[in-house]
């Protein structure tokens, strides 16, 4: 393969929308992926393929440092993890931009405020056809644009519930969804949160930004391309070489650009396992690491499902996933700190609750599932040099040291006892585990400072100066929403600096 301008490692949200930024520009791009096409097959709407069956869980075993071994919750396919993700495209609140304290220290700042990168998140929401609603939500940042369309409606029930949160004085609001619901449904009656999306329905990195960039005919996708280490120069200075296996081939490629996007995890992996700068070395910091800050810092929001039932009442809904409630993400109500945001889960069924459940009768399950309205409470994990992903050999270690977990223990229960208000006599909780890492973010932060980041502000490499970071990984802090569009917003950002630097000569 003839060497091109810009290779770029992943096309998750990250790398897919990287690549529709630089679309048009001229240069020759490569895309390796080291998934493949997600197939159509009726296990995609499946909930006991999906979530009993673990059909589409990789192959792959992680380690808890100091613990077992385990299977995660991370996906190999053209798009990424989005693939599966729930479609939920929101910004960060203009306040997450600044220092925040949080019950359990410190969130701190961005290198840049939120006024700044506001057009790209307009820019991004463009992308990927987000539907939403301005004025519902308090704590909504200033828009320059409107979202492009409307909401997607809300289910009888649904309606219900955002009636009787209303009438405890809370402002419940549309969530901002990248999902063509006419499309998702026509293709079978699920709900889309955590479903591989193998049509149109979702606005994926696939089916929105990677489709965009295709169309260019200087811009092409390697399938099956396993990226296992990059070569620095002999003077360190930048990337000489990417090394990457398929088809069971060995196999190089020596761009101007890396890009490297290949999710929050792999990326610090990928530099982790890289012979380190002028030593040749495997074992030692890696590359882009003179901070010592690769795989540091990592963060995964803390969150729970809570179930409100009724048993009086059933819930009809199919896709469900339309309601936020940010009354408690600046504050916990009270005066006191930031607790997190709530939102809705895509509907479950018995067969999704047997997965966690194992020993419960089947009927039992379809009828509390029945009978539920169906939540998803998220706090924000503050950043930690000790919480961090390491490789040992050739095993991934998670060392996950969670933080802030008053705020969520505080969200459960100022949400148990609204929805017991709202005439919901059980309600009943679950912290997701530690085995999840599908908001992973922080491992390759960018900042302003190369002795406490290893990107800049627009994710290039202090170390390495045709090397760039552009995943979840870049993110200094996870803040209490859903990471996509952030992501999403800044690859756009970064595109349009590297069209601007590296491409206008």
């Amino acid at each position: 393969m003839t060497n091109p301008d810009i290779v770029i490692i992943g096309s998750g949200i990250g790398g897919a929308t990287i690549a529709s930024g630089l679309a048009g520009s001229g240069a020759s791009i490569v895309i390796l992926e080291r998934g493949e096409h997600l197939p159509a097959t009726p296990h995609a709407r499946s909930t006991r393929s999906i979530f009993v069956d673990g059909h589409y869980r990789p192959k792959e075993m992680w380690r808890e440092a100091g613990g077992p071994a385990f299977n995660p919750g991370n996906y190999y396919y053209v798009g990424g993890n989005s693939k599966f993700f729930g479609a939920v495209l929101i910004r960060y609140r203009k306040e997450d931009f600044s220092e925040l304290e949080h019950f359990g220290g410190i969130s701190p700042a961005w290198p840049f405020s939120y006024d700044e990168f506001e057009p790209w998140y307009s820019e991004a929401e463009r992308l990927f056809r987000v539907r939403g609603c301005l004025g519902e939500d308090p704590t909504e940042p200033f828009h320059s644009l409107p979202y492009p369309f409307k909401p997607v409606p809300d289910e009888p029930s649904i309606a219900r519930a955002r009636a009787e949160l209303k009438g405890l004085g809370l402002h419940p609001a549309s969530l901002p969804l990248g999902v063509d619901i006419e499309a998702w449904l026509k293709e079978g009656k699920t709900g889309w949160d955590a479903f591989p999306n193998t049509g149109q329905g979702k606005v994926d990195a696939q089916t929105g930004p990677l489709a965009a960039a295709l169309a260019d005919g200087n811009i092409r996708l390697e399938t099956g391309a396993h990226v296992d280490w990059l070569e620095a120069s002999p003077d360190g200075k930048s990337i000489a070489a990417i090394h990457y296996t398929q088809n069971g081939s060995q196999k190089t490629l020596s761009p101007k650009l890396v890009i490297l996007s290949a999710g929050a995890i792999n990326s610090a992996v990928i530099l982790l396992r890289s012979p380190s700068a002028n030593t040749g070395k495997k074992g030692g910091k890696g590359l882009a690491n003179s901070s010592d800050q690769v795989g540091r810092n990592f963060m995964n929001h803390n969150s729970s499902a809570m179930l409100a039932i009724d048993p009086r009442r059933r819930n009809d809904a199919v896709y469900q996933k339309t309601l936020m409630l940010n009354d408690y993400y600046l504050s916990d109500g009270k005066g006191g700190k930031p607790l997190g945001n709530v939102q809705l889960l895509g509907k479950i069924d018995g067969n999704i609750l047997k997965a966690n459940v194992k020993l419960a009768p089947k009927f039992a399950l379809d009828f509390m599932a029945g009978h539920a309205v169906d939540w998803y409470l998220m706090c924000e994990d503050l950043p930690d040099p000790e919480s961090r992903i390491m490789v040992d050999g050739k095993e991934i270690v998670m060392q996950w040291r969670r933080s802030n977990m008053q705020s969520l223990e505080g969200l459960t229960k100022v949400m148990r006892e609204n929805f017991r208000a709202c005439g919901y006599p059980i309600v009943l909780s679950r912290p997701f585990d530690k085995r999840t890492p599908s908001h992973q973010c922080g491992t390759v932060r960018m900042g302003n400072d190369p002795a406490a980041a290893p990107l800049d502000t627009f994710c290039r490499a202090y170390d390495h100066r045709n090397l760039f970071v552009v995943d979840a990984g870049f993110l200094p802090t996870s803040a209490a929403v859903n990471p996509a569009l952030s992501i999403a917003a800044q690859a756009l950002r970064v595109a349009d600096h590297i069209r601007k630097t590296e491409l206008s000569t």
